[in-house]
């Protein structure tokens, strides 16, 4: 039972304090150098390991194991809730050890709120910390947080990609909290053909089925990492409803709706659409 609760308080140790560093770096990015990422330790388990030496009862030290667990597991979710990071599993192995350098690889597993990652770097410490290699899995196929990621690998960028990560997991969310939103207030116009993880959202009035106003929400990246929406509205509707669109309301429909966004914003415009169309 002691040494199940020690391994349980090392896992949660290194978790926490992996998360702190990237929110103190996170907190100064001018003080960065690229290609580099500082992960300390603070050694919380003095009293635990002290009683391995006989000098504390074994109950004792099971009440303080506890209690070093229980306050880890806190500073760990007020962490998680801080920067959207929550680690399911993280080892360390040292590679290779000398009087002037030192090579170990990390191996990270988690989930940036909804979207899944898996990390592996090797860090050198000889002069300073140094990332030398890097590989990274996500759980998406979207091409543009891909490519991204490929330029992180390729240029050893850890701390920048988790910023990226951050921000395109946090787009990913508002849409889906948008998207859900108006399903579940307009339920006879708006649609989600692929569910809450679809990019497209349609809309369509009840008396005229055969034309579709599509909603077609996507994140790009840039080189430097920066996420932006990118929001459009595109008119489906047969050959013969645009003929008999005297008025152009169709064909016009794109460019009102990028009118309404940079006047309304997102939710305000997407409303006026749904409005119109239910009226």
């Amino acid at each position: 039972m002691l040494r199940r609760d020690m391994e349980t308080a090392r896992r949660l140790e290194f978790q926490s304090k992996a998360l702190q560093a990237e929110i103190d770096t996170l907190r100064s990015p001018h003080t960065e150098t690229e290609g580099s990422v500082a992960v300390k330790f603070k050694g919380r388990m003095k009293d635990a390991l002290l009683s391995l030496s006989g000098k504390q009862t074994a109950e004792e030290t099971m009440r303080k194991m506890r209690a070093e667990v229980e306050e880890m597991e806190e500073d760990l979710e007020r962490q998680t809730e801080m920067n959207g990071i929550s680690l399911t599993s993280c080892t360390v192995k040292t590679l290779h050890k000398d009087d002037t350098q030192v090579v170990q690889q990390y191996s990270l597993a988690g989930s940036c709120l909804d979207l899944g990652f898996q990390v592996e770097f090797q860090l050198s410490e000889a002069q300073g910390k140094t990332i030398t290699k890097l590989d990274i899995v996500l759980d998406t196929d979207d091409m543009q947080i891909s490519s991204f990621t490929s330029r992180a690998e390729e240029r050893c960028e850890l701390i920048q990609f988790f910023r990226t990560l951050r921000s395109f997991s946090e787009g990913l969310e508002d849409r889906r909290r948008t998207f859900h939103h108006f399903q579940e207030k307009y339920p006879t116009v708006v649609s989600l053909p692929e569910g809450l993880v679809s990019e497209v959202m349609t809309l369509s009035p009840p008396e005229l089925p055969s034309c579709v106003l599509a909603v077609h929400w996507s994140m790009t990246v840039s080189k430097e990492g920066e996420v932006i929406p990118q929001i459009h509205l595109l008119p489906r509707a047969p050959k013969k409803e645009f003929l008999m669109d005297s008025a152009g309301t169709l064909e016009g429909a794109p460019e009102s709706f990028h009118s309404l966004l940079s006047v309304l914003g997102i939710e305000a415009a997407l409303e006026n659409i749904i409005l119109a169309l239910s009226r």
